[in-house]
């Protein structure tokens, strides 16, 4: 039987091997493995294809996890011979086993205890049938103090925090130790630990641009020694920039238009920039972590710069340089605002208009629409449209279009519809050229267009200007077939027909009532007043019943009314 290092790939489960269950519950090895090695060699024998596991299909599985997100090295094997039997095997095990204890501090201090007798490494891996790296990480152990140590042995602390605390100095090892006997305080473990180590700069020696042996810095590295860290970050920037510097140099000399060094910790968002050659003008752009791993984004333009490279190409001459900077701009514009403002406030007349101008066309600030008079059912519109006052709103429409000479424009946006507002400062001109009462028309006009439906507002108006909402309103067959209270009903009977006519039909249908109100109306029945007018359409506005909702009439009205005279 021969010991070979086998990749990972060469390896299959043989199906003689006994453990046919519990294989892939392996969570433990992993933890160990991925800390401090494969302790034991797997025990395999030759195929035609590929190397068969006897004895050691868990850590197998093991290190197939392992394998998923790092770099796992050939695994320790003992070849079985075509000649080993079983007995041969048995004692073979038995022998290795004695002569590499499973724990790994015992390992350790056989190891040391060989190391003071004049033995390397080499010869300790080859008396064992293991690696020289696992001798290695096995003496690592060594820069624990004693107490992590034996509490490591105890299963009290975590092979994954053994791992860290070996890059650890003595003195940091002794301070964490007294934060785990201290009761009242926290001992970092994980990735806080390893902050707490570096001070939460733990910079690794893979993101050196620099020669790090040649650098002279400090170096620690884990149990492994596969990740190294730099002791002082600070003693590592100067030179990390200087390397950048140089290869920033070494980019412009190759022909880049330029080298652009973003922020340390900046983002570099791929899809805000635009891959660009070198010879159509491509830039590169370096990023570097707060880790110090750097970045060199090769062939790009932001995606401005190459919107304007494509105008440049398309023979649109680009815009040439602005005189002032944004800053700037804003600057002027600011001071320029704040002495108009000032004037304006001198000069009722022109805000009138301005006013105007601002429904009409709009602005950043102002966005002014008419009520959409929206029906809920297509029988309401049609009926709206036989009202006299709507008629004659829509007649005045067109008189202040053609008075601002918009015939082809809408005065206020339709939220159905679309259309191109005016420009602002053209309708303002045409404003100024019409007299005080034609400005007045014309706000009016747009301040009617944009009042809200079913609003308080429209309630209160009413009772300021006496509306005779009648006059503009017929009563129609829309109106009756929205009618559906029978209380609300019976009690228009009551006012149009009176209230004998009310009781003698208070049990009949709302279609027999119906009809009573329609005959009063009509004249094939006397009413009992003329010109009756539903309560709905009165000023103030009334129900029939107590569940109507309608508030109850405006309190000062007639100040408000006074005031519009």
């Amino acid at each position: 039987m021969t010991l070979q290092y086998i990749e990972l790939e060469n390896l299959t489960v043989s199906p003689l091997n006994v453990r046919k269950y519990g294989a892939k519950d392996c969570d433990d090895l992993v933890t160990s493995i991925r800390a401090l090695g494969l302790l034991q060699p797997l025990l395999v024998r030759e195929t035609d294809t590929a190397f068969e596991i006897i004895a050691g299909q868990r850590r197998f599985n093991a290190c197939q996890i392992i394998a998923e997100d790092s770099t796992v090295d050939p695994l320790p094997c003992l070849v079985m011979a075509q000649d080993d039997d079983a007995a041969a095997i048995e004692a073979s095990l038995a022998e290795n086993i004695e002569r590499l204890p499973m724990d790994e501090v015992d390992q350790y201090k056989a190891f040391a205890k060989l190391i003071k007798e004049g033995r390397s490494a080499e010869d300790i891996a080859t008396a064992f049938g293991i690696t020289t790296r696992m001798v290695s990480q096995r003496l690592a152990l060594g820069r624990l103090y004693a107490p992590i140590l034996t509490a490591y042995r105890k299963d009290e602390i975590h092979a994954r925090d053994i791992r860290n605390l070996t890059m650890a100095a003595p003195k940091q090892q002794k301070a964490w130790w007294a934060l785990v006997k201290d009761d009242d305080s926290y001992a970092p473990t994980g990735q806080r630990l390893k902050d707490w180590l570096f001070g939460g700069a733990h910079i690794s020696t893979a993101n050196a641009l620099f020669d790090v042996e040649q650098s002279g810095l400090t170096v620690v590295s884990d149990l492994f020694g596969d990740e190294a860290y730099f002791a002082d970050s600070e003693a590592f920037w100067p030179l990390q920039n200087a390397a950048i510097a140089e290869r920033v140099d070494a980019c412009r000399t190759e022909g880049w238009a330029d080298v652009v060094v973003m922020d340390v910790g900046a983002y570099f968002a791929s899809w805000d920039y635009r891959s660009t050659s070198k010879t159509k003008g491509g830039k590169v752009f370096v990023t570097c972590t707060a880790q110090g791993e750097v970045d060199f984004h090769e062939g790009y333009l932001t995606s401005a710069e190459a919107r304007r490279l494509d105008k440049v190409e398309a023979g649109t001459p680009a815009a040439p340089k602005p005189e002032l900077t944004k800053a700037g701009q804003n600057y002027v514009d600011l001071h320029r605002h704040a002495a108009v403002r000032g004037d304006l406030l001198k000069h009722s007349d022109t805000a009138l208009r301005l006013i105007a101008a601002h429904m009409i066309a709009g602005s950043s600030l102002w966005a002014v629409k008419a009520d959409p008079q929206k029906a809920s059912k297509p029988e309401i519109a049609e009926s709206l449209e036989t009202n006299t006052a709507q008629q004659a709103f829509e007649d005045e429409r067109q008189a202040i279009k053609t008075l601002l000479g918009m015939e082809d424009m809408a005065l206020l946006d339709k939220p159905d519809s679309y259309y191109a507002r005016p420009c602002i400062t053209v309708v303002f001109a045409k404003l100024v050229e019409l007299d005080e009462s034609d400005v007045l028309r014309v706000l009016s006009f747009l301040m009617a267009d944009s009042l809200a439906v079913g609003t308080e507002l429209v309630e209160v108006l009413a009772q300021s200007f006496e509306t005779d909402i009648a006059a503009a309103w017929t009563i129609d067959d829309t109106f009756f077939d929205l009618m559906r209270d029978k209380q609300a009903i019976n009690g228009m009977v009551a006012e149009i027909a009176g209230d004998n006519a009310a009781k003698e039909h208070i049990t009949a249908t709302a279609k027999v009532q119906k009809s009573i109100i329609k005959a009063c109306l009509d004249g094939t029945r006397t009413p009992q007043v003329e010109n009756w007018t539903p309560r709905y359409m009165q000023v103030p506005q009334q129900g029939y019943t107590d569940r109507s909702g309608f508030p109850d009439p405006v309190q000062g009205i007639e100040d408000i009314a006074i005031a519009a005279e």
